[in-house]
């Protein structure tokens, strides 16, 4: 009878302590796919604020303007963006930071290619300037809460005053 004790206790443990490596190993694989998703979310958020300070420089160029803070704001933020994920990515194993990267990469490249094609391209042309799809989208209701300009939807500044949104 005894050795069928030690035998239980023994597979008890054993089991307990599987359990626990199997708890390990799935708090790990979880961590490490909240930090993917943020990388990944990183990276949808500089691409957005990239186009976005591309509409504004050419916006200003075409209107002859300048507002040189409101460029260095959208330079900031996405620098500040970037350190994060590379704070993000350096928790990562080199494997899993190069997966990360090619699945980035794929992305902007399938947005790369929406931005090409041709049919696409000739509805840009005719898109009014970022100052007037701002007005347009007003009655949608969003407004700079700093100096209450229009603003489109997916602004990340105001064009107006350049107060974060």
């Amino acid at each position: 009878m005894m050795d069928a004790e030690k035998w239980k206790d023994t597979i008890l443990a054993k089991s307990r302590e599987y359990m626990e490596i199997g708890v390990t190993v799935a708090n790990d694989l979880t961590e490490k796919g909240k930090t993917q998703a943020r990388i990944l979310s990183n990276q949808a958020k500089i691409s957005k604020a990239q186009r976005q300070l591309g509409a504004l420089v050419y916006s200003l160029a075409k209107g002859n303007e300048e507002n040189q803070p409101l460029v260095d704001k959208y330079i900031d933020m996405i620098d500040s963006i970037e350190q994060e994920n590379r704070q993000l990515k350096a928790k990562l194993t080199p494997a899993e930071a190069t997966e990360v990267e090619h699945v980035a990469d794929s992305e902007e490249a399938d947005l790369a290619d929406v931005m090409a094609d041709p049919a696409e391209a000739q509805d840009e042309e005719a898109a009014p300037a970022p100052e007037a799809d701002a007005a347009a989208d007003a009655p949608a209701g969003r407004f700079c809460p700093q100096c209450g300009a229009p603003v489109a939807p997916d602004a990340l500044f105001c064009n107006k005053c350049g107060a974060q949104l």
